[in-house]
């Protein structure tokens, strides 16, 4: 099977939802399980391809980045600055 960046060209967008809800869900580290958890849990349903595309290269990235990011303690970069990063960081994880 024919794979582009390791993922295989035949996976459907709901596998795809699935998989990056149980990646979201199971990062490692606890405040980032809860935050792109809750994150996916509301908004992943509803996102497009191209969201799809960008909350896939934030679940690459570390987790402490990310955090940093999200706080305002480090500038976001520009490959990430777009609409899904801007659901992320208003996002309210206390009332989810």
């Amino acid at each position: 099977m024919a794979t582009i960046d390791g993922m295989a060209k035949s996976e459907t967008t709901a596998i795809r939802k699935k998989r990056l809800l149980h990646q979201a869900r199971y990062r490692g580290c606890l405040e980032g399980d809860i935050l792109m958890g809750r994150f996916a849990d509301h908004y992943l349903e509803g996102f497009d391809e191209t969201q799809l595309d960008h909350f896939e290269a934030l679940l690459a990235e570390p987790d402490q980045d990310v955090l940093a990011w999200v706080s305002g303690r480090m500038v976001v970069p520009a490959e990430h600055n777009n609409d899904v990063f801007l659901k992320l960081i208003t996002f309210d994880v206390a009332n989810s």
